[in-house]
């Protein structure tokens, strides 16, 4: 089987955002997805760390809605970021798991970022750990 393509990915997280609950998937669907290979130099916190670059699946880039003011002048979109190789590397280390529920979990942990989120929060939302 061939492996999946960015879009793919990016698909299945918005899958993802618009089975959120109610309360969530609007706001959710307001923030940017993006699917890369790896993380971006730029995003990282000592660029071109190539350990790093397999170790993280996700990230949230933006300010935390708990954390928003209306002072917040934006310099960009808050974005979700899904890094396609390491999401790849860590299902194969993950027998039994399949893409969408491992592309789910790293979704619903970025977006957990987002909304400023417990683990309890996360719990009531992704089952993952159970």
């Amino acid at each position: 089987m061939a492996d999946p393509t960015l879009d793919e990915i990016e698909e299945i997280a918005r899958r993802t955002i618009a089975a959120l609950p109610a309360p969530f998937a609007g706001p959710a669907a307001a923030v940017a997805i993006v699917a890369a290979d790896f993380i971006p130099d730029d995003l990282m916190e000592v660029p071109g760390d190539a350990d790093e670059k397999w170790e993280i699946t996700g990230l949230y880039d933006g300010i935390p809605l708990t954390e928003k003011s209306s002072f917040d002048q934006p310099l960009s979109p808050d974005t979700v970021w899904l890094f396609r190789r390491p999401i790849l590397a860590e299902l194969e280390e993950r027998p039994g798991t399949t893409l969408p529920e491992l592309v789910a979990h790293v979704t619903i942990h970025e977006f957990a970022h987002h909304f400023g989120w417990s683990d309890d929060d996360i719990a009531e939302v992704d089952r993952w750990w159970e």
